[in-house]
């Protein structure tokens, strides 16, 4: 996929794949990022020892899945002082017929209570319907995120169903709601 193509802007927020020039801001939202404020906001990444190189495989490694219509992970980054914010993600789960995809996101939680991650999202959901070109976008949810579905529901998806055993996280398998949305 182009960049170009993937790079989309709101009024005050920026979505694009993240660049290797991106290190410095994306180190920065990590390293202020304030204490985990509940059970799902960790992020599970350590940043003792992260270098520019690492950062730059990352970088790498996104481009490989965009390119082989596997994932594509956007980078939020706002636009008045171009700090990295968070990102949001699909995942193909099947093309063909169906043109399926999950979405994922996080925000920095120094970022929260902004509005930032529903404006993210949705912008995200308009990439991934006229850009990317999926027909269904779900979200799988933990049925006690709450933040997690409000933003979904914010954002214009749909409770759909409950999935028993579905994720293995926590060392157990987990439910999780389904969220979705169609393109028009």
């Amino acid at each position: 996929m182009n960049e170009l193509k993937l790079q989309s802007e709101t009024e005050r927020l920026v979505l694009r794949p993240l660049q290797k020039e991106d290190y410095e801001r994306w180190l920065e939202g990590f390293r202020d990022r304030l204490p985990s404020q509940y059970k799902y906001d960790g992020d599970g990444i350590d940043l003792n020892g992260w270098t520019k190189e690492e950062f730059h495989d990352v970088v790498a490694k996104y481009q490989g899945l965009a390119d082989h219509d596997e994932a594509y992970v956007f980078g939020v980054f706002r636009k008045s002082d171009q700090k990295h914010i968070g990102k949001v993600e699909f995942c193909t789960i099947m093309r063909e017929e169906f043109q399926w995809g999950l979405l994922g996101y996080r925000m920095h939680n120094q970022f929260w209570n902004n509005g930032y991650g529903k404006e993210a999202v949705k912008e995200g959901l308009s990439i991934a319907f006229k850009n990317l070109g999926y027909h269904r976008i779900e979200a799988h949810i933990n049925l006690d995120n709450t933040p997690s579905i409000r933003l979904a529901e914010a954002a214009g998806m749909n409770y759909e169903c409950t999935r028993k055993g579905f994720i293995y996280e926590f060392n157990e398998w987990t439910d999780n709601l389904v969220y979705y949305i169609n393109s028009l």
